[in-house]
């Protein structure tokens, strides 16, 4: 398969995922690359008119194609792609932001914190990408590209000055993923952060932090780096086509329906419905950082 044929398969939401194309992708890796570069740079750029077309979707392949290819290059594309407006952003990911773009800055920034550590830090962008940015450090402890040490001492300085102190998701995320770090060095920042109202108790209660600091550190960072919430992208075949969108059954229904053509929109919004079953207290597949039974198990 040619590259214009590999990019004209993944540039729309047909209902169908474009296997072929993507396993021709990877084939010719070195020749697709700077593509999927340019598609990703021009997404950003035209994000508002791609936006308003509704079922573009050559983004999303190439966000993680190029974090399977570790393709460092793409790193400042991604973080402008998360600085963009949030109803736009929303619009272009759907549930992709909140489960996959962590995972995917922590797979391009060959390790460089820099950047990430900005768009946490800054309260205008979009809150869901602040959060994807605070997923994507405890990913990097997590396939261990980052000393726990490290991201911990960085979390400390988010509780005690680096953050705005009104409450937002961005704070919930915060004592979240501290406490799949295991928390003890955060434990006052913490209640401290529960008493000014920083955070909600629905999102993390105080007494799912105590249950973390009772099973001890070893246990904690082991079931850390077994987590399949903190990986770094592998093979995009199998990171994007079991999305419920692409299901077989569903293309069929399609067929026999009257004709729609798909959105982007609706397509992502049950990207996230056939994950595996999830236990009740571990962390909601859905990426919010809540423990399942606090938020889609509820």
């Amino acid at each position: 398969m040619e590259t214009v044929e590999i990019l004209q398969q993944m540039e729309r939401a047909t209902g169908r995922f474009a296997q072929a194309a993507v396993e021709a992708a990877v084939a010719r890796r070195e020749e697709v690359t700077p593509e999927l570069l340019r598609i990703l740079e021009d997404s950003v750029d035209r994000a508002a008119q791609l936006n308003a077309e509704g079922d573009y979707m050559a983004h999303l392949y190439a966000m993680f194609l190029l974090a399977q290819f570790r393709e460092t290059r793409a790193y400042p594309l991604v973080l402008r792609f998360a600085l963009l407006p949030g109803d736009i952003l929303d619009s272009l990911s759907g549930d992709f932001l909140t489960a996959d773009l962590g995972r995917i800055l922590a797979s391009v920034c060959g390790g460089d914190i820099d950047g990430i550590q900005s768009l946490i830090e800054n309260d205008q962008a979009y809150e869901w990408a602040r959060v994807a940015a605070l997923t994507s450090l405890v990913t990097l402890v997590a396939t261990g590209q980052k000393a726990r040490e490290e991201i911990v001492d960085y979390f400390a300085r988010l509780f005690r000055g680096k953050l705005v102190r009104q409450w937002s998701h961005v704070w919930d995320s915060l004592v979240s993923r501290s406490t799949d770090l295991y928390p003890a060095e955060l434990l006052g920042d913490i209640e401290q952060a529960y008493e000014e109202d920083l955070v909600d108790p629905g999102f993390i209660g105080f007494d799912d932090i105590q249950r973390e600091l009772a099973m001890g550190k070893d246990l904690a960072l082991a079931r850390l780096a077994n987590s399949p919430h903190y990986r770094l992208v592998g093979h995009t075949v199998k990171e994007m086509g079991w999305w419920h969108c692409f299901r077989d059954d569903r293309a069929k229904a399609t067929a026999r329906a009257p004709k729609v053509k798909p959105t982007l929109t609706a397509l992502s919004s049950q990207i996230n419905s056939t994950k595996p079953k999830t236990g009740r207290n571990e962390p909601c597949p859905c990426g919010s950082g809540k423990k399942y039974k606090k938020c889609c198990g509820a």
